[in-house]
């Protein structure tokens, strides 16, 4: 194969997966790169959008709370996903939780 007169019209793919495309880099940011701490708690009481949205913003208070999501089980127990830079003290949320107006189920272990 001939490639003295090939034109090279610049166009490279930097998501390329084989060798020869793809351009190698290294993430400046290796190593601040932390991992999220995710916790799940079950909190009684909760039956609509409001009470997952009381509860929701009373754990986002917390510092180091980076998202809640809530799996709704009205008349039951909901899950409550809790993701964090940190872990977060079980106090501080049964705190909150209170706060929203609500309270963790009790563990059968």
């Amino acid at each position: 194969m001939n490639t003295e007169n090939r034109n090279d019209l610049g166009l490279r793919d930097a998501g390329a997966g084989c060798a020869c495309c793809a351009i190698a880099s290294t993430p400046e940011t290796v190593g601040e790169v932390t991992a999220a701490v995710t916790s799940e708690v079950l909190v009684t009481g909760m039956t609509c959008s409001h009470c997952v949205s009381s509860v929701t913003e009373e754990l986002s208070a917390i510092d180091g709370v980076e998202g809640v999501s809530v799996d709704l089980n009205a008349g039951g127990a909901s899950r409550v996903t809790i993701r964090s830079s940190t872990p977060i003290p079980a106090t501080a949320v049964e705190a909150a939780v209170a706060e929203a107006g609500y309270a963790l189920a009790s563990s059968s272990s």
